[in-house]
Order: C-alpha cells, then sequence, then structure tokens
C-alpha cells in the first residue's frame, strides 16, 4: 500500500468511526435500541434493533459515494477530446471514477438486501434466522411497502454496478448518475414522511433532502480522497464542487425545515421529545457544515490556487468526517419515532393530510389556499433561474424580449393558481375540480411557458466551458437537444400522441386511482400534464430550437386535429355509468358534495368545454408567428437584394422575377398561336 492510499484510508476510517460512534450514541439516547419487550407481542431481537440502522447506515453511505463517484466522472473532472472527431470524452481518472463507482453501488445493493431482511424481522417481530430459513420473506416482501421500495433499490444499484464497469461515453455516464439518483429515493420515501401529519410536504421534502444530501456528501468525500491522493485536477474540482455544494446545502437546510416543521408543529418539541433532540443535534450538524463550506471559500480554494493541496486534503477529511457523523444521527432519527398527534385524526386526513374544507365557492377557491412544496419550490427555481439569465445578458448588453418574459411568468402564475390555491385543496376530492388542474396544467400553462424560449435563454446566458473539449451546463444541454432521444420525443406525431393517448390510459385504468393514493403518484401525475403540454406546444409553436419544425399550414393542421381528441375525452366522461377510482372518491366524498357520478360528469363538462380557450390563444400566437417569420423573410430578401445590387449583380428575387416574366410571356404567346 503506497502512502498516498495509506492517507485515503486513514481519513475514510476516521469518517466511519464518527459516523458509527454518533448513531450509537444517538440510538441509546433516543431509545431505538431500548425498547420495552411487551408479554405476548413478537420480539425480533437485539440482531435486528443493531442490524437495521447499521445496515441502513452502510446503504446511505454507500449511496453518497456511488453519486459522489459519478458526479466526479461526469460533472468535476474536466473532459478531453476524443482523436479528431472532437467529441468530448471522459479521462482516465474519470473512468477510474466509473470503475469505482461499480464497486461503490454493488457495496450499496448489498446493504440494500440486507436492510431489507431487516425491514422485514422487524416488522413481523420475528428474529433475523426465521426470516431467512422461512417463507416470510418472499411472502412479504411484496407487501410491505418498505420491502417493494428496497427490492428497487436493489435491483436498480445493481444495473448501476454493472453497467459503471463498461460504460466509457459521457453521456451513459450522465444516465447512470441519474439512475443512481432515482435509486436514493423509494427508502427514505417509505419512512416517517410517508406517515407524517401533512404527508404531502414531508415526503416533497425528504425527496429533496436525499437528492441533495448524496450529492454533497459523495462529492466531497470523493473530492477529498482526490486530494489526498494527489491527483491532478484537484483545483477544476474543487472550484465546480464549491458551485454545486452551496445549492445542496440551500436545498438541505430549505428541505430539512421543512421536514421538521411538518413532524414537530410544536418548537417545544425540539427539547421535549428524543426526535426533537435528534432533530436539533442535526440542525446543529448543518450549522458546522455551513462554517466548512464558508471556510472553504474564504480560505482553502485560494490554498489550492497556491499549490498547498495537502492543507485542503486534511481540511476536507474533518468535514467529510463531520458529514459522516451526520448521516450517522440521520439514520438514528429515521429510528426515533416522531410524536404522536395530538388529536385522532381523521380517515379523509390521513388519505390527503387536512381535514375536509367547507362547501366549494368561487369564493373559497380562491383564497383557501394549500401549501405544496414541490409546486412551490418548481415556481420559486423556474422564475429565479429565468431572472438570472435575463439579467446576464443585460449585463453583458444583450436584449432579451420582454414578452417572453412576461409569458413565462403569466405561466408559472397559472401553476401557482391551481396548485396553491383553494383550487389545490379541493382537487383531491372533487374530481371537477381536478380537472381544472388538468386542464390549466396540461393545456394552459405549457402555451405560456414554451413562448417564453427558456431553452434560448439558456444557450444565450450560459458560458461555454472553460476547457476545450470539455462540457460543461451549456455543452450538456446542446449535447441533449442533438440527441436522438429528444428526437424521438420532439417528433410531431409522438409529441401529439403522448399529449392525447395518455389523457385516456390514465383516467380509464387503474393509473389514476393510484395516483391519487399516493402523494408522489400525484406529483407525477400533474408534472406528467405539464410536461406532455410543454412537449405538444413545443413542437407547435415553440421559439426554441427544436429537431423538427413544421410549416405554419402544417401547425395549423396539426392544432385542429388534435384538440378535438379533448372534446372526446369530455364527452367520455360525460357518459360515464360508473365513478372513475370509486374506492378513493367514496372515501374522501363530501357531506355537502353532489353524486361522485355528477362530479365526474362536470368534469367532463369542463374538460369539453375548455379546449376553446388554448385553441384561440394558440391561433393568435401562430397569426404573430407567422407574420413577423414572414417579415423576417422579406427583410432578408432584401439585404441579399441590396448586396447583389452593391455588387453590380442580380438577385435571386430578380432572378425569380425575370422568370415569371417569362413564364407570363410564354404564356401569352401561346395564346396568340392558338388564336392565329
Amino acid at each position: 500500500m503506497n502512502a498516498s492510499t495509506l492517507r485515503v484510508a486513514r481519513a475514510a476510517l476516521a469518517a466511519l468511526v464518527a459516523a458509527v460512534a454518533v448513531l450509537v450514541a444517538a440510538l441509546v439516547l433516543g431509545g431505538a435500541v431500548t425498547e420495552k419487550i411487551i408479554p405476548g407481542l413478537g420480539d425480533a431481537g437485539a440482531l435486528t434493533r443493531w442490524g437495521l440502522p447499521f445496515s441502513r447506515l452502510v446503504m446511505d453511505l454507500a449511496a453518497a459515494l456511488t453519486v459522489g463517484a459519478l458526479i466526479a466522472a461526469t460533472a468535476l473532472l474536466p473532459m478531453t477530446g476524443a482523436g479528431g472527431s472532437g467529441k468530448p470524452s471522459l479521462s482516465a481518472s474519470a473512468l477510474g471514477y466509473l470503475r469505482g463507482a461499480s464497486w461503490l453501488a454493488a457495496l450499496w445493493a448489498a446493504a440494500a438486501a440486507a436492510n431489507l431482511v431487516f425491514t422485514v424481522s422487524d416488522v413481523l417481530g420475528q428474529p433475523v434466522g426465521d426470516i431467512v430459513t422461512g417463507s416470510e420473506l418472499s411472502s412479504y416482501v411484496g407487501q410491505l411497502p418498505q420491502g417493494t421500495a428496497l427490492m428497487l433499490v436493489v435491483l436498480i444499484t445493481v444495473v448501476v454496478a454493472l453497467l459503471s464497469r463498461t460504460t466509457t461515453t459521457p453521456a451513459a455516464a450522465f444516465g447512470l448518475l441519474a439512475l443512481a439518483i432515482v435509486a436514493l429515493l423509494p427508502a427514505p420515501l417509505t419512512g416517517h414522511s410517508a406517515s407524517a401529519a401533512n404527508h404531502s410536504v414531508a415526503v416533497t421534502g425528504v425527496a429533496l433532502h436525499v437528492g441533495a444530501v448524496a450529492p454533497w456528501v459523495g462529492g466531497l468525500a470523493i473530492l477529498a480522497a482526490h486530494a489526498l491522493a494527489g491527483r491532478d485536477g484537484l483545483g477544476v474540482m474543487a472550484a465546480r464542487f464549491s458551485r454545486m455544494a452551496l445549492w445542496c446545502y440551500v436545498i438541505v437546510g430549505a428541505s430539512g425545515l421543512v421536514n421538521v416543521i411538518a413532524r414537530l408543529p410544536d418548537p417545544a418539541q425540539l427539547l421535549d421529545t428524543d426526535y426533537g433532540r435528534l432533530a436539533l443535534g442535526k440542525i446543529v450538524a448543518f450549522a458546522v457544515l455551513g462554517w466548512f463550506g464558508w471556510w472553504h471559500r474564504e480560505r482553502t480554494l485560494t490554498r489550492i490556487e497556491k499549490g498547498e493541496a495537502r492543507a485542503f486534503a486534511r481540511f476536507a477529511s474533518v468535514e467529510a468526517a463531520v458529514m459522516a457523523a451526520a448521516m450517522g444521527l440521520a439514520v438514528a432519527l429515521a429510528r426515533t419515532a416522531p410524536p404522536a398527534p395530538s388529536e385522532i385524526e381523521s380517515t379523509v386526513k390521513s388519505l390527503i393530510g387536512y381535514d375536509l374544507p367547507p362547501e366549494v365557492g368561487p369564493a373559497r377557491l380562491a383564497t383557501l389556499w394549500q401549501f405544496d412544496f414541490f409546486f412551490a419550490a418548481l415556481v420559486i427555481v423556474l422564475g429565479f433561474v429565468y431572472v438570472a439569465g435575463v439579467l446576464r445578458l443585460r449585463r453583458r448588453g444583450d436584449s432579451w424580449p420582454m414578452g417572453r418574459t412576461v409569458s413565462w411568468f403569466v405561466g408559472l402564475l397559472t401553476i401557482v393558481a391551481v396548485t396553491e390555491t383553494g383550487v389545490a385543496k379541493y382537487a383531491p376530492i372533487l374530481f371537477s375540480v381536478h380537472m381544472v388542474q388538468h386542464m390549466v396544467l396540461s393545456m394552459l400553462t405549457p402555451i405560456f411557458l414554451v413562448v417564453g424560449a427558456p431553452v434560448t435563454l439558456a444557450l444565450r446566458a450560459l458560458k461555454p466551458a472553460r476547457v476545450r473539449g470539455d462540457r460543461g451546463p451549456r455543452e450538456w444541454l446542446t449535447a441533449l437537444l442533438h440527441s436522438r432521444y429528444v428526437s424521438f420525443f420532439a417528433h410531431p406525431g409522438v409529441a401529439t400522441i403522448i399529449f392525447v393517448a395518455s389523457t385516456f390510459a390514465l383516467y380509464f385504468t387503474p393509473l389514476f386511482e393510484s395516483a391519487m393514493r399516493n402523494h408522489l403518484g400525484h406529483i407525477a401525475m400533474m408534472s406528467h400534464f405539464l410536461l406532455s403540454g410543454s412537449l405538444f406546444y413545443w413542437v407547435l409553436i415553440g421559439v426554441d430550437p427544436a429537431p423538427h419544425k413544421l410549416p405554419y399550414p402544417g401547425r395549423l393542421i396539426l392544432l385542429f386535429v388534435t384538440m378535438p381528441f379533448h372534446a372526446f375525452f369530455g364527452i367520455a366522461l360525460m357518459n360515464l355509468g360508473a365513478p372513475l377510482a370509486r374506492a378513493w372518491y367514496t372515501a374522501v366524498h363530501p357531506d355537502w358534495g353532489t353524486s361522485i357520478l355528477q362530479d365526474q360528469h362536470t368534469g367532463g363538462a369542463i374538460a369539453w368545454g375548455f379546449g376553446e380557450i388554448p385553441t384561440f390563444i394558440v391561433l393568435i400566437f401562430l397569426a404573430f408567428q407567422w407574420f413577423f417569420d414572414d417579415q423576417r423573410r422579406a427583410r432578408r430578401e432584401d439585404r441579399r437584394a441590396d448586396r447583389a445590387a452593391a455588387r453590380g449583380e442580380r438577385s435571386a428575387a430578380d432572378d425569380e422575377l425575370a422568370a415569371y416574366n417569362d413564364r407570363l410571356a410564354r404564356l401569352a404567346r401561346r395564346e396568340e398561336e392558338r388564336g392565329d
């Protein structure tokens, strides 16, 4: 073992010891491993009580390191040109991190499998030996949400482990990174977040929290190992990681605060309960890590530029140990039960996260606001990024049409109008209000977002990569636009089929009820409405560059062919003889409402009549786009003619006019000959 490898091993051992020590202390102090055994109830035994959190800790650490290695390969390390082709390729160090991610993903899969066995043992109250030798494992894995989630993690991580050994292209490595981030979510989303009082906020908060923690922790760990090993490119990696870490820190802080509020509505519970005290410990660790980040930006990054990489490595190793300790504390927190609600929760509240609202009316739809963390965060991020892009252009002296900016923010405002107001509060219990959400998100919002031209703004505002042959955000965006996947989905026929057929496939299959019962499924459904509509209108009236551009007559034909299908959908709903998602709407049906079937007929009428509004708006945009396109073409022809005249040449327009006059003359002579 050489000196650099020994330094990395010592730092990894120190971080692991810190994580284990904090985990053990938190489990004992929080009472998770000292539960009182009640006679007559099954006891999983000490092996499960300790094995479950320890396997979860290994799983979380391996997950973070896997994501960190993949981020180092795809984003932190510069890419190089591939021979004469000039296409970016992964460097030797990046390929090394990809191969390392393969082993780390295998460890992640093994830890998830062990955690699955301990989870089944804990839920059934049976020792691990009985679970392994009996049939309980195969019988209950598919029935327990935690079991299904962990099985998904095992399957996805095995795929990542296998493909990381053979992947050599940047796009494939980026795909593995996306797959690894997806594998982060199933396990934590089936824990306390799914049963919190406001589970819709808690679930979104946990998803954002986990999705930001893993790149932050794993990226720092890989960066520290890179520095300890004395490898090249540390300055570029550290600068890129610093920018990413700042965003991760903000997301972790905001989502963590939301999670604490969702589980501990009373601030006094931070001190009065075991769960609150452990959460307070995480808050302190978060503040300490914030100080580390500030110190890096102010001191250690400049020391790297001076060639003092060893000082950065030591400091980053200490920070990585603190992060590992915080992850141990997080695992113990997940094993500690949050305070029970002070009052008995109704069936409706357990399903939708709040009590039934009063009778619906226009005023209440406008005033009974319902906070949706996912769409609130989405609107804030989209608005902030768009404004940042416009300001960068203005500072550079470039202009950006005000109409596009106004259109973008009108689109964001429509998202707020149906996801944060009383519309969002009544949508889970009234199909008619849900249909308003659907129509706005799929047929109205995308029109304004597409006209806002966000991709064009990004291509103009983002700076090219500093290193030739490397890929920054601008290069990744360009590669995505030219990929065969975007070319396939952005084909007018494919985009139209997705826009139309997915609506029928959702509502007239069990998918709809499944999406209504699960908050993540509900978010996926609403996001699909928004994305499928944006894809269709991008093809139809998009300003941004696209793989396939229809002529304006073709766009009009596509519009008039597509819109009647939504009317047919509305008519189909109006003629239903039995309710959709009967079990769901029966469970949440308000006493003051009409019958479920009648409300769904109302929803069908809304779908039938709503299509006129977006059709009229799209026709207006198409008319203006067609007019201005003709104007631009005329100006181009005039400039071409002026340049030709300045050179003493005939322009193309003159040639076309002469050819037209010759044709008329030939027709006239032919008529004269016939007359003679």
